[in-house]
């Protein structure tokens, strides 16, 4: 043994075999993961679930996992001749047997699930060590979602029921009972369910709940009774549809009432949920902004619509940044986060890293770009206290003073088509400026042909414009949006742009912010949320409307 502690190599057993972590992915809300769930996925090797599982975890796991191909053999594939392919349990036990770390990742909890079961017990027999992390579990999950509680006050029994598998006695005791039932099932079996409920002793009056791709924003509930709930799916248009194996949650219960779930269904009544909302910025740029959308219920699609290159001539960014060590500035100013990655790749490529800005003041145009100095490990000395802009830096940037001032030089690494608005204004207050082109921006490559069809065609329900040349680009790259769609722009001049591209503004930020932009985007589905339900009708996505219907722009 080490001095330090135990290593690999004094447990021969443990290095010749692999481990499995059997794992929770919860009912659907990536979400719902645990802390310990995101720690394993992040250091498997494996990674094995079906592919709605797969799209819940994948976003966790290193890059480079490998992902085996799943399918669940059974009777019908093989009669119908699709290929037999190898099964979870094999695939499972050929990567720990080869000393590798797996991840057995399945929906909902792992504990309710019998094919996990089986597979901890091969896992015992072969002497593969194993861990299990709990999820959680659709039956509890999906109820919180669709704001039906199991239990009140009162505290009356819960009963959990897995409707494929349920016997007479499991149904006579149920419907003898007058407790909340949660029943697991299929979208075409509710009404078998129900039946059986009813013949077991249930009134046909009593409430029930239906809820369909439960904790995702495609989540919908119905709400009818035992009695009615065939005939509500069918005037619903939900039935018959090929959609019919889906799983569903059913909750049978007095507290599964519509009043009460008018009152507690917090998810599907948030004010954009399930809008498919275009984001045209890059997965780094738009990160905060699409958790701020997914917090209104959104489901953010990001559209890169700039690339960012290398300036063509690097010299006079390698001059500047030189002279920043050498104490030639006394301000370094960054006006957006590629130019702090500029600063900072041309910092790795030397050798250098925070370090070298001490005795330099450096200014951000905003708190994102702020953020990414913070990244860096260099806190800005100036953020705008007003506008989060050039304009907004200049109205609290000092004028040189010689007497406070020993060097009167502003170093700006920044793209090659900023405007000069920043140059001259620090001119102006005294400063000599070296604006250097930190890095190109050229127009993005098209996105794949689903993405541009979505967009001319209306399968977006929202665009967020947060510059003129987003709305240039995203023209050029992919098309115009469809009239159906909402455009939000971020303040007047790309309002201007966006009508000028034959486009109709429905919702101006009141503020030059990204997330005060997704606000005014959010305060505007609220109301049109609200007018749908005051007027008696269904709440639509604007996808979901009817082309020709006028909007006027709102600000808020």
């Amino acid at each position: 043994m080490s001095p330090t502690g135990p290593a690999v190599s004094d447990f021969p057993a443990l290095s010749a075999r692999g481990q499995v972590t059997f794992l929770g992915a919860g009912p659907g809300d990536p979400g719902l993961l645990t802390l310990r769930a995101v720690e394993a996925l992040a250091s498997a090797d494996v990674l094995v679930a079906e592919p709605d599982v797969l799209d819940v975890v994948r976003g966790h796991a290193r890059a480079g996992v490998s992902t085996p191909e799943l399918t669940v053999v059974d009777a019908s594939s093989t009669t119908a001749g699709v290929p037999v392919l190898r099964d979870a349990a094999n695939l499972v036990m050929e990567a720990a047997k080869g000393g590798r770390r797996v991840v057995r990742a399945v929906a909902g909890d792992p504990g309710l699930d019998g094919d996990a079961g089986a597979e901890m017990l091969a896992c015992a027999a072969a002497g593969v060590p194993f861990e299990v992390v709990p999820g959680v579990a659709n039956a509890v999950g999906v109820p919180a979602y669709a704001g039906v509680p199991l239990r009140d006050a009162q505290g009356a029994d819960v009963r959990f029921v897995d409707a494929r598998t349920a016997s007479d006695r499991c149904w006579n005791e149920v419907g003898a009972s007058d407790a909340t039932a949660v029943v697991s099932t299929t979208l075409d079996a509710v009404a078998a369910a129900a039946g059986e409920l009813v013949s077991a002793g249930r009134k046909p009056d009593t409430p029930l709940t239906v809820t369909i791709a439960g904790t995702t924003t495609r989540q919908r509930t119905w709400t009818a009774t035992l009695g009615t709930i065939a005939q509500v799916l069918k005037q619903a248009k939900v039935l018959p549809s090929p959609e019919g194996h889906r799983p569903v949650i059913a909750v049978v219960g007095e507290r599964s009432s519509a009043a009460q779930r008018d009152q507690l269904a917090w998810f599907e009544s948030k004010p954009m949920f399930g809008w498919k909302v275009l984001v045209p910025r890059t997965k780094e740029q738009a990160a905060s902004l699409s958790d701020q959308l997914r917090s209104y219920g959104a489901v953010p699609h990001e559209v890169p619509t700039i690339a960012v290159e290398p300036p063509r001539t690097p010299q006079q960014m390698e001059r500047a940044v030189k002279g920043l060590v050498t104490g030639r500035y006394e301000w370094i100013a960054f006006t957006s986060v590629n130019a702090v990655k500029a600063v900072r790749e041309k910092f790795e490529e030397y050798g250098l890293d925070a370090r070298a800005f001490a005795g330099i003041k450096v200014a951000a145009v905003g708190e994102q770009t702020a953020r990414a100095l913070v990244e860096f490990g260099v806190k800005p000395d100036l953020v705008p206290s007003g506008e989060q802009s050039a304009a907004g830096l200049l109205e609290d940037w000092p004028p040189y003073d010689p007497v406070f001032d020993p060097i009167d030089r502003v170093f700006l690494p920044r793209a090659d088509i900023a405007t000069e608005t920043l140059v001259a204004g620090l001119i102006e207050l005294g400063w000599e400026v070296d604006d250097v082109t930190a890095y190109r921006t050229v127009r993005a490559s098209p996105p794949p042909s689903e993405t541009r069809e979505a967009i001319k065609g209306g399968g977006f329900d929202a665009v967020l414009f947060t510059s003129s040349s987003t709305v240039r680009n995203l023209v050029g790259i992919a098309g115009k949006p469809h009239n159906v769609t909402v455009i939000a722009c971020i303040g007047p001049a790309t309002a201007k742009t966006a009508e000028e591209h034959g486009l109709r503004v429905d919702v101006l930020s009141p503020e030059p912010s990204v997330h005060k932009l997704a606000e005014a985007l959010a305060a505007f589905g609220a109301r049109r949320r609200d007018a749908a339900r005051e007027a008696g009708d269904p709440v639509t996505r604007p996808s979901e409307r009817r082309p020709g219907a006028r909007r006027r722009r709102t600000t808020t």
